[in-house]
């Protein structure tokens, strides 16, 4: 097996494919063609059919989960089936199938097995093994980054509001999803002022003697030096679970006739303090649009194509608001039919994720039953799921349909206007092939301290930030502030990593994924950076890659660049020409990014403490430390005595401290 998880109630089971495994690299070799192509050819696609035919001799009659492999041991496709024999036969007939099913046929050599007890176990085995092995031939969710929830934690005195995203360890009441984290700041920000609510760490509560500056402007009750009773702060808590769980107009009553009465008895403060929370409940309210009037909760999905590509328009509604949405792009082959490219984007995004008690759909889904009770038997409750075809449901769906459409025209405009920027800096820079990826790189450091390499990702869709990458400099041979050095240091355990994963596994240029590899590498410097970089390709045997570098211009004027680029003159670029706009661009992101992590590196060794570096010793007992002698020197200074006094610290523990800061003493 390869490794993905896998119930108990699942068997897996695989066959040798001896007669076929000498034809298995002329078979893999032959395959030259591409998916739009008429017809693939008859050698492979003979060999595939009798290879599948082979293992549908024995394949299980029942549900379960089917893979399809390579020659060289790639997953080409992952199924979930019914009847997994019926499903297999399918493939012995290829002359029946599509051109990218024809074309999967040819390049299989062999199948494994997994039986299942019911196709929605299947369904979720199969999601399982998508998102672990992503299969070329598969719709694969390439956005499947966890949603923010807003949290109300539990067992304290007084309940901490907090931003929570992803596993639900602590204990309290989620609301959620939103559909970013923008989305959360600005309904936690309205939360603050309409219930006073404190949002800061147990650790911080603990150790307060007076407000802090939330109380002042009046963000938090401060119940941790006791300016509100903690029943009263109870009050408040249970105000806001309510709010959270859609009761918000029996609040909102409450606190106008608490309004009025304070203003009736003369409390003008306190009527104001209460005309202020209405309208931070208001103003929550009021953000949330499109609100249903009959769908207390519920997660829309609508899915469009055009040219090719798709995209799915996610709306999550929640206690009769709509907490967001947002636009996914899944990788998807496009003789795939809408329908069946959100089939399998839904098991996929609810993997890991909790659903509503209603799911409305765009399309009809063939797995909707089998999703339908997966969903519910993880949730304890029924949960529907079907594409509504009037009333008010049927409205959310065209609005996220609407608003699919409009995504994916985005989406192509600016894909167009990248493809001609990147033609232009492929013109600029003498490339002859399409440039798929650019890869920037840049240092930064102050005198050496804290030095750090980063790359930054472009692509034909923009900026890749998922493949963003920093390197520590390691080196300790290393002159500080050495740029040149630096650059070969990064350059080298960039490269020589991708020739190690180049000989582990061979990339496949038609699998239409994000290239790993480079077709244009820029470096932010000048001469010196670009000959460290060209000395590196020399050492490592770098093909295929072109290389080029961008000095600043005189007094570091944008515009006034100089290029240096392999069997060329350095040169410069027209003022108006959008390659040098687009070059500027890149390497003003790449320095951003090299300046951010840097600032972030160099705050972390600003706190840094003595005592993080003695072995076995963590945050509590650190913690215990710190409160019983007020700072790390005052450790250091403490006798063995003392040590052994520390709650929390045990006398093995204590002598452990004792001898870390008195080590030149011993010797």
């Amino acid at each position: 097996m390869t490794g993905a998880p896998k119930s108990p109630s699942t068997r897996e089971t695989e066959f040798a494919a001896a007669p076929l495994e000498e034809e298995a690299d002329e078979a893999s070799a032959s395959l030259d063609f591409d998916l739009d192509e008429a017809e693939a050819q008859p050698g492979p696609l003979a060999r595939g059919a009798a290879a599948i035919k082979s293992f549908w001799k024995h394949a299980p009659l029942g549900p379960g989960v089917y893979r399809m492999i390579g020659a060289d041991g790639e997953v080409l496709y992952v199924g979930k089936a019914r009847s997994i024999k019926k499903r297999v036969q399918s493939y012995t007939t290829p002359e029946r199938q599509t051109i990218r099913i024809a074309r999967m046929i040819a390049q299989t050599v062999s199948m494994v097995f997994v039986t299942t007890e019911t196709e929605a176990e299947a369904l979720l085995l199969e999601a399982n093994f998508i998102k672990q092995l992503k299969p070329r031939y598969n719709v694969l969710l390439r956005d499947d980054k966890s949603f923010p929830y807003i949290l109300i934690t539990s067992g304290h005195e007084a309940p901490r509001l907090v931003k929570h995203r992803g596993a639900r360890s602590m204990s309290g009441d989620y609301f959620g999803p939103f559909a970013n984290a923008g989305a959360v700041f600005r309904t936690l920000n309205a939360l603050q002022r309409a219930f006073l609510l404190r949002t800061c760490p147990d650790s911080y509560y603990e150790n307060r003697t007076r407000p802090c500056l939330l109380y002042q402007i009046k963000r938090c009750s401060a119940p941790c030096t006791g300016e509100i009773a903690l029943d009263d702060y109870a009050e408040l808590v249970a105000e806001a679970r309510d709010f959270l769980s859609g009761r918000s107009r029996a609040i909102r009553q409450r606190l106008a006739k608490d309004m009025s009465e304070a203003a009736e008895a003369l409390e003008f403060e306190k009527a104001a303090r209460l005309r202020d929370r209405i309208s931070a409940l208001s103003a929550i309210q009021g953000e949330q649009n499109v609100n249903p009037r009959s769908v207390p909760e519920a997660d829309v999905f609508a899915i469009c194509e055009e040219a090719g590509q798709f995209c799915i328009e996610a709306f999550f509604f929640r206690t009769y608001q709509n907490w967001g949405n947002r636009a996914y792009f899944p990788r998807a082959d496009r003789a795939l039919s809408a329908a069946e490219v959100l089939d399998s984007f839904l098991a996929q995004f609810y993997l890991e994720r909790p659903a509503p008690r209603l799911v409305l759909l765009s399309h009809e889904v063939a797995s909707r039953e089998s999703l339908r009770d997966v969903l519910s038997a993880r949730a304890g409750h029924r949960i529907a799921v079907g594409a509504p075809r009037r009333g008010e449901k049927k409205e959310l769906v065209d609005n996220a349909l609407r608003n699919a459409r409009e995504a994916l025209s985005r989406k192509l405009a600016e894909a167009a206007s990248q493809e001609k920027l990147l033609g232009a800096l492929r013109a600029a820079f003498g490339v002859a092939t399409p440039l798929r990826r650019v890869e920037v790189y840049d240092n930064s450091h102050i005198m050496g301290a804290n030095a750090i390499g980063a790359m930054i990702v472009a692509g034909p869709e923009g900026f890749v930030k998922n493949q963003y990458r920093t390197f520590n400099i390691k080196s300790a041979a290393l002159t500080p502030g050495d740029d040149y050095a630096m650059m070969r240091e990064v350059l080298s355990r960039r490269f020589a990593r991708l020739a190690r994963q180049a000989a582990e596994a061979p990339a496949h240029a038609d699998d239409g994924a994000f290239p790993e590899r480079p077709d244009l590498v820029i470096i932010d410097g000048g001469r010196g950076q670009f000959e460290a970089a060209r000395q590196v390709f020399a050492e490592l045997g770098v093909e295929g890659v072109h290389l080029a570098s961008i000095a600043k211009g005189p007094d570091r004027n944008a515009g006034r660049e100089t290029f240096f680029v392999e069997g060329r003159e350095p040169f410069k670029l027209q003022p108006r020409d959008p390659a040098l706009f687009f070059v500027q661009r890149l390497r003003d992101e790449a320095h951003r990014f090299a300046i951010g992590t840097h600032r972030a590196k160099r705050k972390k060794e600003f706190v840094k403490s003595p005592l993080d570096e003695i072995p076995g010793i963590g945050p509590a007992r650190k913690r215990a430390l710190l409160h019983a002698f007020g700072s790390a020197k005052d450790v250091a200074r403490a006798g063995l005595a003392d040590l052994e006094k520390t709650p929390g610290l045990n006398a093995a523990t204590a002598k452990l401290v004792y001898d870390f800061f008195h080590e030149v003493d011993r010797a």
